[in-house]
């Protein structure tokens, strides 16, 4: 199904030139505890499943307020084509949204029309974004809660998203980058500072998702820091135009034995 762009936000947005052509791919987020898919991440893709970044690196400040507002329709239209069934998790562009209440209309009506609860969207605060107008992006988040979404800050430890982010922004969720997560099974200062980032978060209220998990062995360590929610190769690859299943999903059954979805990662 070819969206079909139009912009009815505030004057910015209506006055942005059309976005590159893209599409999504999907990587499920894994709740250990109950051995679930707890929600499903849009990423976008080319066409001809190109990578993000050759899409990314087609957008500029001219057409960057039409491609958020477009990856943000085309998430929800796919995913609830293909029966989603969970929460749905979309990147967002802080620096794309000038008026929240109006940049968040293609949004909601894409949701209504889709059938999808708008409660059950999280939008991520897009990785390696500097932001520098701090009270702006807690405006946007505000009106985001406001109307009943979670919004996560992506990347936690690296970049842009570190103590000070988190402090200020106070968000729902903080994913830890995969920067931490590599190899921590043989790295006792990243075990240290995964434990205690977990127990930093169970102590604001905060969920935590570990991004990038791709081993038996760096499960483990999620695991013993109290972790829950996890998200990685180790369970399945970004699936292109399509959500991965529960049954795909070796771990969901009992096994620890990696699975890699269609798709590139």
């Amino acid at each position: 199904m070819q969206t079909v762009f139009k912009m009815r936000g505030c004057r910015a947005c209506q006055d942005a030139l059309p976005p590159p052509e893209f599409t999504m791919a999907f990587q499920p987020v894994v709740d250990l505890s109950l051995r679930r898919i707890d929600s499903h991440e849009a990423l976008v893709r080319g066409l001809n499943r190109d990578p993000a970044q050759a899409v990314l690196a087609k957008v500029n400040s001219e057409n960057r307020y039409s491609f958020d507002q477009a990856c943000r329709v085309k998430a929800i239209e796919l995913a609830t084509r293909m029966g989603l069934d969970t929460r749905l998790n979309i990147n967002f562009i802080p620096n794309a949204v000038y008026e929240p209440r109006a940049c968040i209309r293609e949004t909601l009506e894409a949701a209504a029309r889709c059938g999808l609860d708008k409660s059950r969207l999280t939008f991520e605060i897009v990785e390696g974004e500097d932001f520098a107008d701090m009270p702006h992006l807690k405006h946007i988040m505000a009106e985001y809660r406001r109307q009943g979404f979670l919004v996560a800050l992506d990347d936690f430890g690296t970049g842009y998203s570190g103590l000070s982010r988190l402090a200020a922004l106070q968000p729902d969720i903080v994913k830890l980058d995969r920067a931490l997560i590599e190899n921590c099974d043989a790295d006792p200062v990243k075990r240290t500072i995964i434990a205690g980032i977990a127990a930093l978060c169970r102590s604001l209220g905060t969920r935590l998702v570990a991004e990038g998990v791709e081993t038996a062995r760096e499960l483990a360590v999620v695991q013993d820091a109290g972790i829950r929610f996890v998200q990685g190769f180790h369970f399945a690859r970004p699936a292109f135009e399509r959500l991965v299943t529960a049954a795909e999903i070796p771990f969901l059954a009992g096994s620890l034995a990696p699975l890699e979805a269609e798709g590139v990662g």
